[in-house]
C-alpha cells in the first residue's frame, strides 16, 4: 500500500501547514459525492486517528483511513499550475472514470 506526493505537492502542503502554525500533515480520503460516485477530500491533521495509515513524502505526512485506502492505494498527488489555474492533481491507478467536470470519479 502506498500514497505518494511529488516535491511540488509536498512543498505546497508544507507551506500551508507553516502558515497555519500547526498540524502533523494532511488527511487524504474519499467520500460519496458527485455524479460519478466518489470525490477526494483533503484536510489538515492535528492529531492522527486510531487506525490511520501514515505515508511520508518529502517531509510531509499523509494520513489515510483504512476505508479510503482501498480506493487510493498507489495514488500520486501533484500540485500543478496551468495558466491561471493551480491545484492538486490526483493520478490514481484505481480510477476507472470521472465526471465531465472532474469533481468526482469511479473505481
Amino acid at each position: 500500500m502506498s500514497i505518494s506526493l511529488t516535491q511540488a505537492a509536498a512543498k505546497h502542503v508544507s507551506d500551508f501547514i507553516a502558515n497555519r502554525g500547526k498540524g502533523e500533515g494532511i488527511r487524504l480520503a474519499v467520500k460519496t459525492s458527485g455524479c460519478s460516485g466518489l470525490a477526494y477530500v483533503l484536510e489538515f491533521v492535528d492529531n492522527a486517528d486510531a487506525g490511520d495509515e501514515v505515508f511520508e513524502a518529502h517531509g510531509v505526512k499523509v494520513f489515510v483511513d483504512p476505508k479510503s485506502l482501498v480506493y487510493l492505494d498507489g495514488m500520486e498527488m501533484d500540485f500543478v499550475k496551468e495558466g491561471l489555474n493551480e491545484g492538486f492533481k490526483f493520478t490514481n491507478p484505481n480510477q476507472k472514470g470521472e465526471c465531465g467536470c472532474g469533481e468526482s470519479f469511479t473505481v
